[in-house]
């Protein structure tokens, strides 16, 4: 299947404002793009591509004073699969455990493992270990928080959202996250494309969103505590321990998002008109940057 996928973002901003965004597609999906854009802005500016310490394709620029708007749009192959399901996937001792899977172990800026400890034993030991103390985990944070893009906060912990029972995308990625890490289970934040395709339409439809990634039996499942259910058509742009390491944007000064559409949609054929409009997410931006 073919996913048309984009953006439109605009920043304001009174001086010149040096920013990274977290907006590419990851490496491992680039051989599936069948049609893109170049990244393009307004006004034209030059900007630099670079490698982050987790492999995430970031771009770095500044917006000149008054602001700058960046545009993409993209054809992407997708096998149309749903996530990946196994039953049988079991957890690997800590001692096991790749070096470079390690770090997903600890806490981290969101996620509070300290805070957290006492209850994920309590609540997930007696478990069986492996896929089906991850799912235990998925679907206590399913139930125990409420979705609500009005309960957006930047500052939310796993620990607070636990606590206060609301939260965004992000916020039932880090309380997975972090039960997991509670748990010995290695997990990973991921943010990306994720439109409502092969699903009924939602009143809080998704194109920006962000899930969770666990390490079982020597490889990295997909996991979304906000669905609960496997999806299709994800397009990962980046992972890292928590949001901290991948925000959409990052400013090293005042800004302001003045606008913020994406579009996340299945498409028939590789050259299908470009959308005249996406679907405004200003939002899910303040959430995800």
């Amino acid at each position: 299947m073919l996913v048309r996928l984009g953006y439109e973002i605009a920043i304001g901003c009174d001086q010149p404002t040096p920013i990274i965004s977290l907006l590419e597609i990851s490496k491992d999906r680039q051989q599936d793009i069948k049609r893109q854009t170049r990244v393009l802005t307004s006004p034209s500016i030059p900007t630099q591509v670079y490698t982050d310490l987790f492999g995430n394709v970031c771009r770095r620029f500044t917006a000149p004073a008054g602001g700058v708007r960046i545009l993409y749009d993209a054809v992407i192959e997708d096998s149309g699969l749903p996530d990946e399901v196994n039953p049988h996937a079991g957890q690997m001792p800590v001692e096991q455990l790749p070096s470079d899977v390690l770090g997903y172990l600890l806490g981290s800026r969101y996620c509070e493992t300290d805070h957290m400890m006492g209850l994920a034993w309590q609540l997930f030991g007696h478990l069986p270990s492996g896929w089906a103390r991850v799912q235990a985990i998925m679907d206590y944070v399913h139930n125990r928080l409420s979705f609500g893009y009005g309960y957006a906060r930047s500052t939310r912990t796993a620990a607070q959202a636990n606590e206060e029972r609301v939260g965004v995308c992000r916020d039932f990625a880090h309380l997975a996250i972090t039960l997991c890490r509670c748990m010995n289970i290695p997990a990973r934040y991921v943010n990306g494309y994720l439109g409502d395709i092969g699903v009924p339409a939602d009143p809080a439809p998704m194109d920006f969103s962000a899930w969770t990634e666990v390490f079982l039996d020597g490889k990295w499942y997909t996991f979304d505590a906000r669905h609960n259910i496997p999806r299709t058509a994800r397009v990962v742009i980046a992972r890292g321990r928590d949001a901290t390491d991948v925000p959409l944007l990052h400013t090293f000064g005042p800004h302001s998002l003045t606008l913020f559409k994406v579009w996340t949609y299945e498409q028939e054929s590789e050259q299908a008109p470009a959308p005249h409009h996406g679907v405004d997410r200003t939002v899910q931006a303040h959430i995800l940057a």
